[in-house]
């Protein structure tokens, strides 16, 4: 073979292969892009995930998202926090957390003259007791528990029968010195025995005196001073027995209209008016048309009023300021009053450190209305009115209804 020859031979070959490369690379083309026909195409065709994609043996996986990447749906949720269960205030029957439930009472003497008023700390209390003190001039005790009140005052003087109802829980009793029966009594029995003993005259620090009124009518505290002051004690919160029970307020329809209760002390007239529509007592006195709590501009209204009569007499310690004593322990008549009605029932406390307890005329305990209860102490042969309220429309009941 000459060299020519040999030459196009090679230039042959060459174009031959470069042919043969060309179809090779254009069927490669054609099957990879033409649609599968069968399952059995389409596994043989499907590409095998990626190592990124394959979750690791060790590493648990999130549940797979249908798209090529994650949806925000997907991602993990956080887990909500456990809301605290809550419970009955003991002294109000209102649901509160476990821990506002034991907080420990905090009993506060107030007074009542003319000079006083409009007084601070109602709308937080849980109970308020109103009694005589000096000549038939009544006075306050408000009882503090779940609420902690902003302002409080003005702050009076103690007297033996307001220790024996702070004692039926062992209160913090806060006070401006005191009859000499009830500071000899706080003296013995003011470590917790009956009650802590918490005497503006040993912790001053704890209380002020207001540029607005004229002493003794101007000494304030606040809720938190007398924490404080508790806390210095050495006073625990802790689970408080209380008898009291409280059921729900009664339906709008089934509520009387109106319906009014006076009483009258030596100083101070008391009327409450019965409001339908709040499920409360609008109380009004001798110098407020609308009684209000300074320290928080509100109406004073609870949801319960009860009245009970007690024998009062002369103390004999001092022929000046008159101080009287009480047949604290004991039984006596009571009127109780609760979502509009008003029943008659009597009172009962066993001891000086037993709860003051209220029952129908059948004996039965009486259930309170959730809610705020104002006591009204009064001596025999007060006045007092009870006025009924106009019973609600009967229901009518549709034509065909049937009854369950």
């Amino acid at each position: 073979m000459n060299r020519v020859a040999a030459i196009g031979l090679a230039l042959v070959a060459i174009l031959g292969g470069l042919g043969l490369g060309m179809f090779a690379a254009a069927a490669s083309h054609s099957a990879a892009s033409s649609p599968a026909n069968s399952g059995l195409v389409a596994a043989a065709g499907s590409a095998l995930p990626s190592a990124q994609s394959v979750p690791s043996a060790t590493e648990p996986s999130i549940e797979p998202s249908s798209g090529p990447s994650a949806s925000p749906s997907a991602s993990a949720t956080p887990t909500p926090k456990p809301t605290p269960a809550l419970v009955p205030a003991p002294l109000t029957g209102r649901l509160v957390t476990p821990a506002v439930a034991a907080r420990h009472p905090i009993a506060v003497m107030i007074d009542d003259l003319s000079p006083a008023r409009p007084q601070s700390g109602f709308s937080s209390a849980s109970i308020v007791w109103q009694a005589p003190a000096e000549g038939g001039i009544p006075r306050y005790m408000m009882v503090f528990q779940e609420n902690i009140p902003t302002d409080v005052g003005p702050v009076r003087s103690s007297r033996y029968y307001y220790i024996a109802w702070a004692a039926e829980l062992r209160a913090l009793y806060v006070h401006a010195g005191g009859s000499p029966q009830a500071l000899a009594t706080l003296r013995a029995k003011g470590q917790g025995q009956l009650v802590y003993n918490a005497d503006q005259f040993r912790w001053g620090s704890q209380f002020r005196r207001i540029a607005t009124r004229f002493a003794p009518h101007n000494l304030y505290t606040t809720g938190k001073q007398l924490i404080r002051i508790g806390q210095l004690q050495g006073v625990k919160d802790g689970a408080i027995k209380w008898p009291w029970t409280f059921g729900r307020d009664l339906a709008p329809e089934l509520r009387p209209t109106g319906g009014r209760i006076e009483v009258s002390y030596l100083a101070n007239k008391i009327r409450y008016d019965y409001d339908a529509r709040t499920n409360t007592y609008l109380r009004s006195n001798s110098s407020e048309k609308k009684q209000i709590d300074a320290a928080t501009g509100t109406r004073v209204a609870p949801k319960n009023v009860i009245v009970m009569l007690m024998h009062f007499g002369p103390l004999g310690d001092d022929t000046h300021h008159h101080r009287l004593e009480a047949t604290v322990v004991g039984s006596g008549p009571a009127w109780i009053a609760t979502n509009g009605k008003t029943i008659q029932g009597t009172w009962k406390k066993t001891s000086l450190t037993s709860a003051t307890r209220f029952f129908d005329k059948k004996g039965k305990p009486v259930v309170l209305t959730v809610g705020q209860t104002f006591v009204q102490v009064m001596p025999y042969g007060s006045s007092m009115t009870f006025k009924a309220g106009k019973a609600p429309a009967p229901l009518v009941r549709p034509v065909g209804m049937t009854a369950f």
